[in-house]
This record gives C-alpha cells, structure tokens and sequence, in this order.
C-alpha cells in the first residue's frame, strides 16, 4: 500500500501493531510502534499495546519503566495500561511489588479503579487475604487519591475477617445509598466467606437480594455458591443457582459440575438431571467422561433404562465414548426388562468401541435371548452380528455355548458346538468344557457322559476336563459317577484338584456317608498335607449336626498316628460333636481350629453357634472378637445370636440385635423366624 502512496490511518495501525504482538511478532512491533510515533498516531491505546508486548515476553521491568517515563514527561497515562501490568504481577505472585506500584501510580494522579480492582480481585483468588490486610495497614493506603469502591472493599473483607456479618451486610446498604456498586471482588469476596463458614443460608439470601444491589457474579462465585450448596445437601436451590448463572452466560467448571451431577444422582431427581446434560450440551460444552456414566448409571439403577438409553444417545452424537461399566448396567437394564435385542445391539456397540464383555454379561444377554418368543431369530441374529464383525473362532462359539447351557438350551449349545466344527474351527478345551456343562446343568446325564467320552478319542483328558465332570456331577447329586471319575484321574496320574475334594466331601456329608468324607480328608493329608477352610468348616457343621462324623473318624484313624496337625481335626470334630470335653476358652478352641485349616468367618459363625449352645455371654464375647480380627459379621452372625437369645427367653435383648440387623439389609432365617 505505501508503495502505492497510501497509507493506514490511526485505527488501522493500532489494529496492526495489536494483532502483531498476539501473534508473538515482537521485532514487527518495535517497527510498527515507531512509525505509529513519527505520524504522530501514537496514544493511549498505544501505550496499552506496548506494555501489553512487553507483558507478554515476561520485560515487566521495560514496561513499568515506559509507563513511568510517560507519567513524568506529563504525558496522559491509562489506567488500563496500568491494570496490564498488575495482572501480570499477580500472575507471577509478585503482589507486594504490585502494591508499591498502585502506590507509586496513584501519586502521579494516574486514574486506578480497574488497577486496584484487578489487585484485590487476585489478592482474594490466592486467598492471601490476612497478609492482605496487614499490608494495608502498614502501608496505610487510604489516601484520598485511593478509589472509593477499593476503600469500601477493604472494609468489607476486614469485617469479614472479625466475622462482623451484620457489619457487611450494613455497609452493602451503604454502599449502594451512596452510588457505589460493591464489584465482583465484594462480591466473591462476601459470598465465598459465607460459604466456607458454613452460612449457606445467608449466602443465598444475599444471592437472592443481588439485584437489590446491582451485583453481578463471576464464574468463581457461581461455582463455589454451587459447590457448597450441594456439600450442605440443598441440592434444589444448586440447581437454581447453576440455571441462573448459564442465563447469564456463565456454565459451571467441569469439577462444580460433577459435584452437582452427582448429588443429583444421589437424589434421584432424574429429570433434573436430563436437563442439565441437554443444557450442557446446547452450551456446546461437554460433561467429563465420569458425570456421563454416573449419570447413565444412575439412570438404569433406578429402573428408567429408556431415558438411560436415550441419554445415551445423546452422548454418543458428540463422540465420547462411555466406559465398560456403563454398558454393563445399560445392557442389564435391558435384559431385565426383557428387551434383548436392544441389549444384543449394545453388547455389539460394546466391543466396537474396544471394550471386552465378560462372559458373565455375555451369557445374561443370551439367556434374557433365550427367554423371548422369537428365540431363534434373535439369537442367530446375535451369532451372525457376532461372526460378521470379528474373525470367526472357538472364543466366539464358546460364548453361545456356555450362554444356551445357562439358559437351560442343551440342544441349542450343541448346534453351537456342531456349527463350529462345520465351519473347520477346532474345539478348544473351554470349548469342550462349557459343551459338559450345558449337558450336566441341565440333568443331562447321559448325553454329558457320551460327550466326555467322545472327548476322550480327540485328546487327551486332564485335570481340568476330569475337575469339570466330577464337580458337575456333584452339583446333579450323582456321587457315585463322581467318585469314580475321581478314581480314575488317579489311576491315570492325574491329580484332583481341591474343588473335587470340597464337593464330594460335602456331598458325602449331606448323604450321611462319613466314612467316604474321613476318607478322603485322609487322602488330602498324605497328599496335599492341608485341608481348606471350605472342607473345614463342613465338618465342623456336620459335627455339630451329628456324632456320627467324629465316630467315623475315630474309626477310620484307629491305630494311626496322632500327632500330627491334621490329627488334631479330631479333637475338633470330638469337641463339636459334644463326644469330648474340652475348654470353652475362644482363644484356645481358635489356636486348634487354625492349626487344621485357616479361619474365616463362617468358621467364627460354627464356634458361634458351638459355644450358644451353653452361654449366650460367651457367644457376645466371640463377636467382639470378631469384630477386633477386622471380619464383617454376616447374615448368620447376627440369626445364631438373635436365635440363641430366643431360645433363652432374652426378648428384649434379641430385639435390639434385630434392629442392628435390619440396619446392615440382613433378614432372619425361617429357622430363627418361628421363635419370634
């Protein structure tokens, strides 16, 4: 343009030289601002851009010294370009030098309303308030060159400071009966305080008279007015303030937010909740990740699975995803009200956006599948959508399998298992496994033989495949085709795992076979030494039922020795079955019973019951020791104290434990119901 003989006038060039120091051109600035100054262009807004430039290259000395040589050349300084550099000083937490220079300015008659305002506004943010104060005083600033709108605010924070509430709210009317509207400091400076100190009545009174005094909140002040509200528990009023504050074009930060989100969920005000997710998105502002999900979460929970989904909806369309846990609890809301298909199509949404199902959640959807009219159609539907998307394989397969056996479909898990091997995918062992128990959950006892031995001409069997069959025939009552698999795994070099010792040694239990449950509490012990907690605690149990388990005992280990830790099994049973005397000391019973097999609680509940028999005191004393071993009392803690306290005759007492029971969510058994 110069080159044309056209120039830029006095707008265009402060235009210019503005956006060269935003864009960080600061060698262009130095030659923008020179000519500015040769035409003569050069004024106010210049000097504000200039140290603006300055400010931003952290030169806050060039800029304090430019601004004083103006001052002193008598040229018109801004206070503007003053406020510029306060900003900056507090932005470094240099709020003393800050000070000296609202000191040094005032003096030179430089108009410092915005200055002073900005000053106190960061002073209050950093919550450097006494030092504040104390500062003031020594420096004594209440000249008459100081703002008035300053001086009032000063006054207002030293009332707040002597907890003289009346004070300020006094000095607010006064305030506004001389013209002087209280600012943004006064008033984030007066609400904040009566939050902290708890007043949050008074702070939405004041809140409410704002109009009354011309006042206008910043987005801190909503936000801590919001935070505390909720933390107080008045939940309805938070929701008012934060309407009012997107009114005036303000939105919450994401934490006030969340705090807000969540105690509306805690309150189930569903609806409210729906619009403060439509609200926050016509702001085009978007929830974190975890308001979305506790939102959603809450939702289903409170069985409104429609308005969770389309929540969902709408949280899909700004692409955020959500996370495992939220699809679980959408996909179980579904199945329970018995919409499968629209849980199928969010377990496929699920692991489009990488999330793993668990086989738990996977087997819920097929078997909420199973239970619609068109079963079917539906579940084929989930298979194709299943083997389009992914690469076809046994880990697929297997899914249908073990959820058609659940949902009690043996047939269907095996048109799985024959479709699999149609289509050249070889059964893997889980495969095979999940085919056994859809066969033996379902009474389908012969076909589960078949399968296992048709099994055995393809591979060879393990532990796993022998632990699969014994504890599922354990499960469908068939002891014997139980023991003998478990004998064949020994002859063929296989050990059984513990889960075949539990289960068939408490089968035998409820069968009154002891002498097969001694024996292969034997067997435990010359092989694996220990016994579990589990096979513990069911002996202690039938020990307490019967005399017969002891007597089983003593005859299978007669002539053995009796030394050892596991030996001392029988002492217990002795003790329990009431065939042996014996302290009723807990700490001497406790040292026995963990040199057997490790305590648990179920096993504090058997010497529980164990020691009510005799004294209920004793039975108070072994609760309290519970409690101090750091276990939670359970269900049947609290049924074997109230039902001991019954059978004595001690009502009142059983009263009061049956109100400590209520209040854990537990409920008596129809054993200790009868009593009542």
């Amino acid at each position: 343009m110069r080159f044309q003989g056209l120039d830029l006038d006095t707008f265009a060039y402060h235009v210019l030289l503005n956006a060269l120091v935003d864009e960080s051109c600061f060698d262009a600035v130095d030659m923008i601002a020179k000519q500015i100054s040769l035409r003569g262009f050069d004024n106010g807004i210049t000097h504000c851009i200039l140290v603006k430039c300055w400010c931003k290259q952290n030169k806050l000395e060039e800029a304090e010294a430019y601004l004083r040589g103006l001052a002193e050349s008598r040229k018109p300084v801004g206070g503007h370009a003053v406020s510029i550099i306060m900003s900056a000083l507090c932005k470094g937490n240099r709020f003393q030098h800050a000070a000296t220079l609202l000191e040094e300015f005032t003096e030179l008659n430089v108009p410092m309303e915005q200055a002073y305002g900005i000053w106190l506004q960061n002073v209050v943010q950093r919550g450097k308030l006494n030092w504040y104060l104390n500062f003031i005083n020594r420096k004594k600033l209440f000249s008459r060159n100081v703002p008035r709108l300053f001086q009032y605010n000063v006054l207002v924070l030293r009332l707040l400071r002597e907890y003289r509430l009346n004070d300020v709210f006094d000095l607010l009317i006064e305030m506004e009966n001389d013209g002087i509207s209280p600012d943004k400091v006064t008033m984030n400076a007066v609400l904040c305080f009566f939050c902290k100190a708890g007043m949050v009545d008074v702070a939405i009174e004041l809140y409410n008279s704002r109009s009354e005094f011309g006042l206008s909140l910043n987005r801190m002040t909503y936000s801590d007015l919001i935070n505390n509200l909720c933390w107080n528990g008045v939940i309805d009023e938070a929701y008012c303030v934060l309407r009012n504050s997107v009114r005036e074009g303000y939105f919450p930060s994401k934490k006030t937010f969340s705090i807000l989100a969540g105690a509306l969920c805690r309150e189930e005000k569903f609806d409210r909740i729906k619009e403060l997710v439509v609200s926050s998105l016509e702001q085009k502002f978007r929830p974190c990740y975890d308001v979305c999900d506790s939102f959603i979460v809450a939702l289903c929970k409170a069985n409104r699975v429609e308005d969770a989904y389309l929540l969902h909806g709408e949280i899909s369309r700004i692409n955020k995803d959500m996370s495992s846990k939220t699809y679980f609890h959408l996909i179980h809301g579904f199945c329970k009200s018995n919409r499968g298909d629209i849980a199928a199509a969010l377990l496929l949404e699920m692991q489009e956006k990488g999330h793993k199902p668990t086989r738990k959640l996977f087997r819920y959807v097929i078997c909420c599948l199973c239970d619609m009219q068109n079963l079917e159609n539906q579940f084929f539907k989930l298979l194709e959508m299943q083997l389009s998307h992914f690469e076809p394989s046994s880990h697929i397969f297997n899914f249908f399998i073990a959820g058609a056996g659940h949902a009690k479909k043996p047939e269907l898990a095996r048109e799985m298992f024959e479709m699999m091997l149609r289509s050249g995918i070889k059964p893997s062992l889980r495969s095979d496994i999940f085919m056994l128990h859809s066969y033996l959950k379902n009474d389908r006892i012969s076909d589960a033989l078949n399968f296992f031995n048709d099994v055995r001409q393809r591979r060879q069997i393990g532990r796993k495949l022998y632990s699969s069959i014994v504890v599922g025939l354990c499960k469908a009552d068939k002891v014997d085709y139980a023991l003998n698999f478990m004998r064949e795994m020994r002859n063929n070099n296989v050990f059984p795992g513990m889960e075949c010792y539990e289960h068939l040694i408490q089968l035998f239990c409820w069968k009154e076979s002891y002498s097969l449950a001694v024996s292969l509490v034997n067997e435990l012990e010359q092989t694996r030494g220990y016994i579990t907690s589990f096979i513990g605690n069911v002996l202690l149990l039938h020990s307490l039922k019967t005399k017969k388990l002891y007597k089983a005992w003593v005859q299978f280990r007669e002539g053995q020795d009796e030394t050892s830790d596991i030996s001392l099994l029988g002492q217990l049973l002795g003790i329990f079955s009431g065939c042996m005397e014996a302290n009723q000391d807990i700490k001497s019973l406790e040292e026995i019973i963990a040199k057997c097999f490790p305590v648990d609680v179920y096993t504090y509940n058997t010497l529980l019951r164990k020691l009510s028999e005799s004294k209920v005191d004793l039975a108070f004393e072994l609760y309290d020791w519970i409690c101090e071993k750091g276990y939670e009392p359970n269900r049947w803690t609290y049924d074997i104290i109230i039902h001991c306290l019954l059978r004595k005759g001690r009502r009142a007492e059983a009263q009061r434990w049956l109100e400590e029971m209520f209040e854990k969510g537990f409920d008596l058994t129809e054993r200790t119901k009868l009593l009542i």
